[in-house]
């Protein structure tokens, strides 16, 4: 399991990250799938579209940090926890606002990436998926 806010690893019993003391609440259990339709379960209503967005963008340090790495070549570690980080609050916001239309699970979720433009260095990440109840089978 990894920290939402830091993206760091930590045990699946942590109530507090033990590297940036975020609170890992235990939220009510929702089920998120990229698939149209989740095995072993009956879609009893769709709710509707809901979306997560984060837009991220690093400070001077990491800049530098990731423009030395670039010249060298491969993975841009710099960005790796960013990005996990992004990823992590997106998934979380589409669920919170699931979560507020009463849905239990969200099918059919989509991941993708943008660059705001403007030379601002900021990317956007997004999370869409389909809100919907569900009950087993």
């Amino acid at each position: 399991m990894f920290c939402p806010n830091c993206g760091k690893q930590i045990g699946e019993q942590t109530s507090l990250c033990p590297h940036c003391g975020h609170s890992i609440a235990s939220k009510k259990r929702m089920i998120v799938v990229t698939t149209p339709a989740i095995p072993g379960y009956r879609i009893t209503n769709v709710l509707g579209v809901v979306t997560g967005l984060t837009p991220r963008t690093r400070g001077v340090l990491g800049k530098f940090v990731a423009s030395i790495q670039s010249m060298i070549g491969g993975e841009v570690t710099a960005f790796t926890t960013e990005l996990e980080k992004a990823r992590a609050e997106a998934i979380d916001r589409v669920c919170e606002k699931a979560m507020a239309l009463g849905a239990n699970a969200i099918v059919g979720l989509d991941i993708e990436t943008s660059d705001i433009g403007l030379q601002a260095g900021v990317t956007v990440i997004s999370a869409t998926g389909t809100a919907v109840v569900v009950e087993p089978e």
